[in-house]
């Protein structure tokens, strides 16, 4: 499998492994991602996941699709679930393979209390999330020492596809200098105009990364009060992150990534 100074674990049949592909590039895949894409027998993956990660999966591997994607048809979350605790009780070793971080945004904790609930053995493999792998791409840190030493992950839509409500937008626009959106574009237009009704400045610096980590990456860079209007005549579509911020500006000279 993989020639290491060190032992991964055993994916034992019967269990399900909760994995996290990272951004898109398949060299963000962990080591225990990458061992658990050879080792497992059946593997049900979200809609997210690069072509380039499944085609590591051996052949022989049965491999299904259960994406799930905003605003298209998708497969029901109770018939993911469901699906995953029949193929564990069959015996298979099942790797359930997600963008990003199987916990970050995700539907990760909801599946892994339901197998737990049906005494299924699980085990959760983190992936690099987005927010961050993500805008590593785009050349835009999180965090640094000359801007901010706090940053707020926000998913900018609910399970019911709708802008949560339960922010207290006053809150979250003075709470830390950088945030960043998960899921934002569908309600960027909302989503902008909470923000400066709570006091982020209308010429504040925003970056929107669609596609990160792929070779499809975009990124547009605007204001608050101009972008929505720039992501659409832009033609920007999801998947994308939204990041609102003084580390925008850092991309000049960090913009390192070409496809």
């Amino acid at each position: 499998m993989l020639d290491l100074p060190f032992d991964l674990p055993a994916f034992a049949p019967g269990s399900v492994w909760l994995a996290g592909a990272g951004p898109g590039d398949p060299g963000l895949l962990t080591l225990l991602a990458l061992h658990g894409l050879r080792g497992a027998e059946h593997v049900v993956h979200d809609a997210l996941v690069d072509g380039r990660i499944l085609a590591l999966i051996p052949a022989g591997v049965a491999v299904e699709s259960m994406g799930k994607r905003g605003g298209a048809a998708s497969a029901r979350q109770a018939d993911i679930t469901a699906r995953l605790i029949e193929l564990a009780r069959a015996g298979k070793k099942v790797l359930r393979l997600k963008g990003g971080d199987p916990f970050v945004f995700g539907r990760g904790p909801e599946e892994a209390l339901a197998l737990a609930a049906a005494g299924v053995p699980f085990r959760i493999v983190p992936g690099i999330t987005a927010g961050i792998g993500g805008l590593a791409y785009a050349g835009i840190p999180v965090t640094a020492k000359e801007t901010n030493s706090a940053v707020a992950f926000v998913t900018g839509h609910g399970p019911d596809g709708e802008m949560p409500d339960e922010f207290d937008w006053d809150a979250l626009a003075r709470g830390a200098p950088v945030l960043v959106f998960y899921m934002g574009l569908k309600h960027l237009d909302r989503l902008t105009s909470r923000l400066m009704a709570a006091g982020r400045r209308a010429d504040e610096a925003v970056a929107v990364v669609c596609d990160a980590a792929t070779p499809r990456q975009a990124v547009l860079e605007t204001t608050l009060a101009e972008a929505a209007g720039a992501v659409e005549r832009a033609g920007l579509k999801p998947p994308a992150l939204l990041v609102v911020g003084p580390v925008v500006a850092l991309r000049r000279q960090l913009d390192w990534w070409m496809p």
